[in-house]
């Protein structure tokens, strides 16, 4: 039902949770993502839930390789058209590989990842994965992701908070202890870098008459 859902979205162009920019908060912080000298093979940066964010040619030009996954087929082949790229497409087992330079994108269920599809995934971006799944999945998607991604990965967290009951996801509402309850049962260390008040910055939200809207930002370290 939830792959339906999005399937949808994409095909009436009901997107408006794309960022026709690229994220603030990875621009500040993307030294962190650069720092401790890693080398080449450790710059790969997985984008879970990926959608045709801008955010993953921003980083292929900041000399990374990015590998996003994403459900929908509209918006791999959006992204690529958009860029005027002219991407190579393969079979890579239950997904459709998408790649240009150093952006490659799978078309498929996040779930069918292997741990040896993400073995050389030093890095992850989370800009809007969690915050798009509700209550019932996103314990089963912090759980894969974890089982998937190297031991020693780290990476950028950007979630969401706002009253619930004021308004249905997605974007859904993921409180600061539901984040530290998700991941930390996987040894993820996580530090808050930032919890601005976004509401002015996010007119869309003005009709629910939101109490508060905060954009929090974590710091995802495991070793």
């Amino acid at each position: 039902m939830y792959e339906d859902f999005w399937h949808r979205r994409w095909s009436r162009n009901e997107i408006a949770f794309h960022q026709q920019q690229v994220n603030p908060y990875l621009q500040r912080y993307v030294a962190r993502l650069q720092m401790q000298g890693l080398d080449a093979a450790s710059r790969r940066v997985f984008v879970p839930l990926c959608g045709k964010t801008l955010d993953m040619l921003w980083l292929a030009e900041q000399g990374f390789s990015v590998l996003g996954v994403e459900l929908s087929e509209a918006a791999v082949q959006a992204f690529f058209a958009e860029h005027q790229l002219q991407p190579q497409i393969r079979q890579h087992k239950e997904f459709i590989s998408y790649k240009a330079g150093t952006v490659e994108i799978w078309c498929g269920d996040f779930f069918q990842l292997e741990a040896a599809d993400l073995s050389d995934c030093g890095l992850v971006y989370d800009r809007a994965a969690l915050i798009a799944l509700p209550e019932a999945m996103r314990q089963d998607y912090v759980a894969h992701l974890s089982a998937c991604l190297p031991a020693s990965c780290r990476g950028l967290l950007i979630s969401l908070e706002y009253p619930q009951e004021q308004m249905a996801g997605p974007p859904f509402s993921v409180s600061e202890l539901e984040v530290q309850k998700l991941f930390q049962p996987f040894q993820w260390h996580l530090e808050l870098l930032e919890r601005p008040d976004v509401s002015s910055q996010h007119p869309r939200f003005h009709t629910h008459q939101l109490d508060f809207l905060h954009e929090p930002v974590y710091w995802l370290c495991r070793s």
